[in-house]
């Protein structure tokens, strides 16, 4: 029997958050996350091995695997029975990442078995992407830069790697305020332009948007509600959401490992600029994936957000 689907949302203790599951609606990945924990790779590694050269797929198994509070322990396990294993390499450098960026493994660490995965496997932009993980936090601006780039260099369209990026370069000058000539926005164009007409990375001027807005609204130069904010009405966002939205009804990629990532982004854009009937299309399609970001921006309880802007756009309210 196959497992249950995913829950993207689960109810805990009282008072406990709901958790949003980063697996989102791959019912494989969940499986083979749930053997993890039981200390049985085998299932993950069969899972990392199909995966192949789809990167932006091997990406966000490999994220999601490498957050399992036990992942590193057994990956460890995985690359002591298997030393020439790529893949265990490449999850035990990402499992390493995750515990750096908890306080619980040092940062030089998570460098080195990044590192050392990289040379495993010098075509993969994975390990790379692990880097790029840990120094959007912990490392310089030229450090982002520089790994965004070895991405790149693999993998000119890597999903994961924009994001990253773009959430780096949204909090350069944040006490400048509203800016539409921002490098992020800038960035966020090229990117959308240089990539193929079906890809996803036609949303990345909504996410450069959105990012912007959370570094504006933490600084206290925009409200800490989004829908009270002039920052989705403006004329430049309004051509932007709308290019993004007539990108998603022609090319809708409903194979893309992380497509509602960027179906979250739309609605919430949508449903801030007060556009509930595409804000409603995008909510059937998202269904219960929902993503902590950008709803919690800039400092809001996810969930409810969630639920308030969907109800609304849906009219349930």
């Amino acid at each position: 029997m196959p497992p249950p689907p995913p829950a993207a949302f689960s109810r805990g203790r009282k008072r406990a958050a709901h958790v949003f599951d980063a697996a989102l609606d791959d019912v494989e990945l969940v499986a083979a996350r749930a053997s993890l924990a039981r200390g049985r790779w085998a299932i993950v590694r069969a899972l990392l091995a199909a995966t192949r050269d789809d990167w932006d797929r091997r990406g966000h198994r490999v994220t999601v695997l490498a957050q399992e509070p036990s992942a590193l322990a057994w990956a460890r396990d995985w690359q002591l029975a298997e030393p020439e294993s790529r893949c265990a390499s490449v999850l035990v450098a990402h499992a390493t990442v995750y515990r750096a960026l908890q306080g619980k493994e040092r940062a030089e660490a998570a460098r080195e078995a990044c590192r050392a995965a990289a040379v495993t496997a010098p075509e993969d932009p994975t390990p790379w992407l692990g880097l790029l993980i840990l120094e959007r936090s912990l490392g310089t601006e030229e450090d982002v830069v520089r790994l965004f780039d070895e991405v790149r260099a693999r993998y000119p369209d890597h999903h994961h790697a924009h994001y990253l990026m773009i959430a780096r370069l949204a909090e350069r000058r944040a006490d400048l305020g509203q800016d539409p000539l921002h490098e992020v926005y800038d960035f966020a164009g090229w990117a959308a332009e240089q990539a193929p007409a079906d890809s996803p990375l036609a949303i990345l001027p909504v996410v450069a948007h959105a990012e912007r807005y959370r570094v504006l609204a933490a600084a206290g130069s925009e409200p800490a509600d989004p829908v009270a904010s002039g920052h989705w009405v403006g004329r430049r966002a309004r051509q932007v959401m709308k290019a993004a939205f007539d990108w998603w009804l022609e090319w809708e990629r409903d194979d893309h490992p992380r497509r509602h990532i960027d179906l979250n982004f739309l609605a919430h854009a949508k449903y801030c600029e007060g556009r509930s009937a595409e804000a409603a299309a995008l909510f059937h399609r998202i269904g219960p994936y929902a993503t902590p970001a950008p709803w919690s921006y800039p400092d809001r309880d996810p969930y409810r957000a969630f639920c308030t802007a969907r109800e609304q756009a849906l009219g349930t309210t």
